[in-house]
C-alpha cells in the first residue's frame, strides 16, 4: 500500500510541474556546442601541387578530387571552349585508350568525373590506389581525338537546339546575362555560333593555359594510408608543370539605379519565371556574412521562409518560392528571389515578392523566425561534421580563400551572435529592393498589360524589353486573328 502511494504522488508532482510550463513558449537555446576540427594532413608537391589528406576507416572506401582554383574567364566569341575541355577530359590518356580506361573503370565498380579544371574519384578503399592513378594519368596526359571532340561538340550543339523552346532554359540564360553583363564570365552564355568558332586546338590551348599544378589543390579523404598516398601522388605528379596563364580580366557588374522590370517574351510559356536579382560585393572575410545568411534564410531558405509561406501557402501563385544567396569571393554575390507562377497571376507574384524582399530590409524580423533560422543552420552544420569530406572542404576553403584559421571553429558562435538589428541592416545593405531587376519571362499576350500597370512605392516600374538571348528590344506587339464571318 506505501508503495502504491509513494506512485500516486509522484504522479501528482509529476503532473503539477508539467501543468506549469508554458508549452507556447520556445525554449531558450542553450550554449552552441564545442567545434573540434583536426586539420587534415598535408604537404606540397615540388610543382606548387597542395594535398590534403583525411584518414577515415570507418568505410571501406577513399575518394579523391583535384580542382584547380583558377579565377573565372572570359569565353567570347567561343563560349563553349570550356564545355568541352571538360567533355574531352577523362576519355583515357596518352597510356591507355578510351574504351580500355572506362572498361577497367567500370570494372573496378568506381565513379570518375572530370570538368575543365578539376576531377572527382571514388571506389572502394582496395581498388583506390589503381583508380587514383588512372585518373591522375588521365589529368595530365590527356588524350585529345578529333573524332571525340567532334562528336562532343556534335551532342552539345543538340543541346542547345532542344533548349530553343525552354522558357526555363531562357529564363536562367538572361537572369545571368543581366545581372552580370555580357563580358562577364557568368553573363556569357554558349550559342550555336560561338560552338562553331571552337576547334580542338582551341580546346587543347584552354588546357594548356589554365590546366597546371601551380595553385591545384588535391583532397584525399577515406581509408587511406598517409605515407602511402604521399608516395603515390608525389610520383605520379613529378612531370606535371608549369604556371596558370590568367586570361585577362572582366569588368564587375553594376546594379540597376532603381528598380525595374525586364521582361523576357516566351510565346509558348505555360507559367511565368520571375526573378528579383541584383549583386553585391560579399565573401566569408566580410563582417556580415553571417547575419547575411540568416536573412536569407529567413527570407527564402525553405518551407517555413517568408517567401514559401507567402506566395504557396497563403495565396496559392506556386508551388514554391525561393531565394539564393551565396558568397563569391571571386566577384560579386548574386541575391535572387524567385518564383515560377501561373500566368494569371504573374503581376500579383511580382508585387508579392518585391514586397518581401523590401520589408525584410525595413522591418524587424520576429523572435521566431530568428531561432529557427539560427537552429537549421546549426543543425545543418553539425550534421555536416559526420562526413570526413567536410573537414576536407573546410581546410581547403581555408586555404584558397585565406580566411582566418579558426572560422570553422567559430562558426556556430556567429550565427548564434546575428541579431534582428543584424537582419535588418544585411537585408538592406544586400537585397536591393530598390535597385533590383525583376526579370519576367513568360507569354506576353497573357501578362504584359498588367505587369506594366505595376508600382512598387509610388511609383509605375519601368519595363524594358528582351528576347531570349538578354538582347534589348521594342515592346513586342500580340496580334489576334479575327474570325472568319
Amino acid at each position: 500500500m506505501k508503495n502504491i502511494y509513494i506512485y500516486l504522488l509522484s504522479i501528482l508532482t509529476f503532473g503539477t510541474v508539467t501543468a506549469q510550463i508554458d508549452r507556447s513558449v520556445q525554449p531558450k537555446p542553450g550554449p552552441p556546442p564545442e567545434i573540434n576540427l583536426e586539420d587534415p594532413q598535408s604537404f606540397q608537391v615540388k610543382n606548387g601541387l597542395t594535398v590534403l589528406v583525411v584518414e577515415n576507416h570507418k568505410l571501406p572506401r577513399a575518394f579523391a578530387s583535384l580542382r584547380i582554383d583558377n579565377k573565372p574567364f572570359y569565353e567570347g566569341a567561343k563560349a563553349g571552349v570550356s564545355d568541352l575541355l571538360s567533355k574531352m577530359l577523362g576519355k583515357g590518356s596518352l597510356n591507355i585508350s578510351k574504351d580500355d580506361f572506362e572498361e577497367e573503370i567500370d570494372f573496378l565498380g568506381a565513379q570518375v568525373n572530370f570538368g575543365s579544371e578539376n576531377f572527382f574519384a571514388s571506389s572502394l578503399s582496395r581498388y583506390f590506389p589503381r583508380v587514383l592513378e588512372m585518373s591522375i594519368d588521365a589529368a595530365i596526359n590527356p588524350n585529345f581525338i578529333e573524332e571525340e571532340f567532334e562528336s562532343e561538340k556534335s551532342r552539345l550543339r543538340e543541346n542547345l537546339e532542344s533548349d530553343e523552346k525552354s522558357v526555363t532554359a531562357a529564363a536562367r540564360r538572361v537572369e545571368s546575362l543581366l545581372a552580370y553583363g555580357k563580358k562577364h564570365p557568368y553573363g556569357e552564355y554558349v550559342s550555336k555560333e560561338t560552338l562553331k568558332n571552337v576547334t580542338l586546338a582551341d580546346v587543347k590551348g584552354l588546357y594548356n593555359d589554365r590546366f597546371k599544378p601551380s595553385n591545384a589543390y588535391l583532397v584525399v579523404v577515406g581509408d587511406v594510408n598517409y605515407r602511402s598516398i604521399k608516395k603515390q601522388i608525389t610520383t605520379a605528379f613529378k612531370n606535371w608543370k608549369g604556371q596558370v596563364l590568367e586570361s585577362g580580366s572582366f569588368p564587375e557588374p553594376n546594379n540597376v539605379s532603381e528598380t525595374e522590370i525586364n521582361f523576357v517574351e516566351m510565346p509558348n510559356a505555360v507559367q511565368s519565371e520571375v526573378a528579383i536579382i541584383n549583386t553585391a560585393t560579399m565573401d566569408k572575410k566580410n563582417p556580415d556574412y553571417f547575419a547575411s545568411l540568416i536573412a536569407n534564410k529567413i527570407l527564402g531558405g525553405g518551407g517555413q521562409a517568408r517567401l514559401f509561406l507567402n506566395l504557396r501557402e497563403d495565396k496559392g501563385y506556386t508551388y514554391g518560392s525561393y531565394s539564393n544567396w551565396k558568397e563569391n569571393h571571386k566577384t560579386k554575390a548574386l541575391f535572387k528571389a524567385f518564383a515560377s507562377v501561373r500566368n494569371t497571376v504573374t503581376d500579383s507574384a511580382i508585387i508579392e515578392l518585391v514586397n518581401e524582399v523590401d520589408r525584410i530590409g525595413s522591418e524587424l524580423v520576429t523572435d521566431k523566425e530568428l531561432a529557427t533560422a539560427k537552429a537549421k543552420y546549426a543543425g545543418n552544420f553539425v550534421l555536416s561534421l559526420e562526413d570526413p569530406k567536410t573537414i576536407a572542404q573546410f581546410a581547403l576553403n581555408i586555404k584558397t580563400q585565406k580566411l582566418n584559421p579558426e572560422f570553422y571553429i567559430n562558426y556556430l558562435k556567429n550565427i548564434k551572435a546575428v541579431s534582428k538589428e543584424d537582419v535588418i541592416r544585411v537585408s538592406e545593405k544586400y537585397f536591393l529592393s530598390n535597385q533590383s531587376r525583376i526579370v519576367v519571362t513568360g507569354k506576353g499576350s497573357e501578362i504584359l498589360e498588367k505587369i506594366e500597370r505595376i508600382d512598387f512605392k509610388n511609383r509605375r516600374l519601368k519595363v524594358r524589353y528582351f528576347d531570349k538571348y538578354g538582347n534589348e528590344t521594342d515592346r513586342p506587339e500580340f496580334f489576334k486573328v479575327l474570325p472568319v464571318k
